[in-house]
């Protein structure tokens, strides 16, 4: 075992016994993921006769540019959506000071893919989970937004336009593209919407799915008050299509049969040209998001993967200035 893993292990260890008992141990301890936000671990409790697969989620960034959730929140909210009813993974305990992990929590685990191109590469559910994702995201919104409101001091729960302009102002770094992009967002405002519960990161990759069920809805950090349209159209963002470009819907559907799903599920009506407008957004924030790691990389928090966003930038910037000339749909 690495010996960073045997360290966390040692942690984790005492983690459980101050929650479950002095028998409770670790085991099967092992690395799903380093994330842009989060590093993943997998590992069994062992309790008694009883043996369950739980998740570690830690983060991993921090610091002024910061745009994300912290961890404490996110297990607040987590603990709110489980308990509505919708996918999400049963949260176990937050970690606190005294276990020298995290910022972070325990989630039980779940079973199913999330990998992309391997959820997309047999259309056989397509549908049926398009439609469970409708019914999931229908719920999340109609959630009272009374009871997340300790979301709204974050940027992104009031002006998403200023929200975005402070996150690429404070990396000091130019992008006339993304800029350009801003200022068009402003000339060709969005219908006004009542907000709620937005889960922020709403695409393929952060959806845990076993053949056409939906299991789980992950990576809650972006999570913030906004309109129903800004999770729909990051859905439909072409970043997120994954070479099925005329699947608006993350390769999953056009465009129209997300919208008719969404209605068809219960949430409200919304055109096709504010998600466009959600889209364009998305590519301005996704590539914002593409310079944080590349910032953080040269920060000191060294990754080949963080590294490759710096180059990822310009991809996000070509597709946006397409997509505002008309060339891309």
């Amino acid at each position: 075992m690495p010996a960073i893993l045997s360290e966390v292990e040692d942690r984790l260890s005492r983690a459980v016994r101050r929650r479950f008992g002095e028998g409770a141990r670790v085991e099967h301890i092992e690395q799903a993921t380093l994330g842009g936000s989060n590093r993943t671990l997998l590992f069994d409790l062992v309790n008694g006769g009883t043996r369950r697969r739980l998740v570690s989620r830690e983060e991993t960034f921090s610091g002024t540019t910061n745009p994300f959730l912290p961890p404490g929140l996110q297990y607040r909210l987590l603990a709110i959506v489980h308990a509505a009813g919708i996918p999400t993974p049963e949260p176990i305990f937050a970690y606190d000071s005294t276990d020298e992990l995290g910022p972070g929590f325990v989630t039980a685990f779940v079973h199913g893919k999330t990998l992309p191109r391997r959820l997309l590469a047999d259309d056989t559910h397509h549908k049926a989970i398009l439609t469970a994702l409708m019914d999931a995201l229908a719920r999340l919104h109609a959630l009272d937004a009374g009871s997340v409101e300790f979301l709204a001091e974050y940027p992104e729960s009031g002006d998403p336009i200023a929200a975005m302009r402070t996150r690429l102002d404070a990396l000091d770094e130019p992008h006339p593209a993304l800029e350009f992009g801003l200022r068009w967002l402003e000339r060709h405002p969005t219908p006004a919407r009542a907000k709620g519960l937005a889960h922020g990161d709403f695409r393929i990759g952060n959806f845990m799915v076993d053949g056409a069920v939906v299991t789980a809805l992950l990576d809650w950090e972006c999570s913030h008050l906004g309109s129903p349209a800004e999770d729909l159209g990051w859905l439909c963002t072409r970043s997120w299509r994954f070479g099925r470009l005329n699947l608006h819907a993350g390769g999953l559907a056009t465009r129209d049969a997300l919208l008719d799903a969404y209605c068809a599920q219960g949430g409200a009506r919304i055109e096709a040209d504010e998600v466009r407008w959600w889209e364009i957004y998305g590519l301005i924030r996704w590539g914002m998001y593409n310079v944080l790691q590349a910032y953080g990389h040269m920060q000191g928090r060294k990754s080949p993967a963080y590294a490759v966003c710096g180059r990822n930038v310009a991809m996000m910037e070509y597709d946006l200035m397409m997509t505002l000339k008309g060339a891309y749909d």
